[in-house]
């Protein structure tokens, strides 16, 4: 076994699990329940579909972070790291008893913080806390606060999909959040209007501008300030597209495209924003070389 893990893992990650091997248990003794049941219930639903996108950069972070070594002083956080665990492991049990996800998805922050104080101190929580702080992006939040927070951008998503398809000369005409084009009306709901994604794109850009490495910087700054734009121009496309499927293919058609392909183009055209934004932005923060 220890030789398969040594071929086909890198040793760090060996000599983790060899040192860390109860601890990893227990800990995935808790964890796996949680999954479980998120791949079962609301990661089923257009609304939190991207949960599985956010565990997967979670994982390659924790994966990337301790590919870099770790720090060379360990002084161990005690009294710090079993408050923050106890506080976790108490939501967690709350959370998982009441069925409450927010607790029990949001338990693991404080548990897993706690968990590094105790093992490798507060230099070791520094460096994961990028990895540990995305997590955030994988708590499902209350129906209410997603309403409150994006009904607005919802609105706006309709008004902007509307002036243009009737600028180029499409049938279309809006009350509210309702769309009528041809004969067909179409509601622009949380999951059409993909207000949703909206969490996921804010991981997204977050990511990008870990991987290019700008941290504080003005260019970072900026770019980070452009997530919500480039998420709302995505989801213009986005119902702008559906409102051209349902018009020229039918409402069989357009609801195909929400449950197949809406999620794909609203990323794919965010990551192509980001790339353009960030050149764009390259052309204006010259790095300065040193003379």
């Amino acid at each position: 076994m220890s030789s398969l893990l040594a071929r086909y893992i890198p040793e760090s990650i060996v000599q983790f699990i060899r040192q860390n091997y109860l601890l990893i248990l227990g800990f995935s003794i808790l964890c796996i329940p949680t999954i479980a049941d998120l791949s079962q219930d609301l990661w089923q639903t257009p609304e939190q579909g991207h949960g599985p996108f956010i565990l997967a950069i979670i994982l390659w972070l924790f994966y990337k972070t301790n590919t870099e070594g770790q720090p060379a002083e360990v002084r161990s956080n005690n009294i710090s790291g079993a408050i923050l665990f106890f506080a976790g492991a108490l939501s967690y049990i709350l959370g998982r008893s009441q069925e409450i996800w927010l607790f029990e998805v949001g338990a693991f922050i404080p548990m897993l913080c706690g968990l590094i104080l105790l093992m490798a101190g507060s230099a070791a929580l520094k460096k994961y806390f990028f990895a540990i702080s995305f997590i955030i992006f994988l708590i499902p939040l209350p129906g209410v606060v997603v309403d409150a927070l994006t009904s607005g951008l919802k609105s706006q998503v309709s008004h902007w999909a509307e002036v243009l398809l009737y600028a180029a000369n499409y049938p279309v005409a809006r009350s509210g959040v309702m769309l009528v084009v041809g004969q067909y009306q179409l509601l622009v709901a949380d999951a059409c209007s993909g207000m949703n994604s909206l969490f996921s794109l804010f991981a997204l850009g977050l990511l990008y501008i870990h991987i290019g490495g700008y941290g504080f910087s003005w260019r970072g700054i900026v770019l980070f300030l452009c997530v919500v734009p480039i998420a709302f121009i995505a989801n213009v496309i986005r119902v702008m597209i559906l409102i051209l499927v349902t018009y020229h293919f039918g409402d069989a058609a357009g609801q195909g495209f929400i449950h197949g392909f809406a999620g794909m183009v609203v990323f794919a055209v965010a990551l192509i924003a980001f790339f353009i934004t960030d050149f764009l932005l390259g052309l204006i923060f010259v790095k300065k070389v040193a003379k």
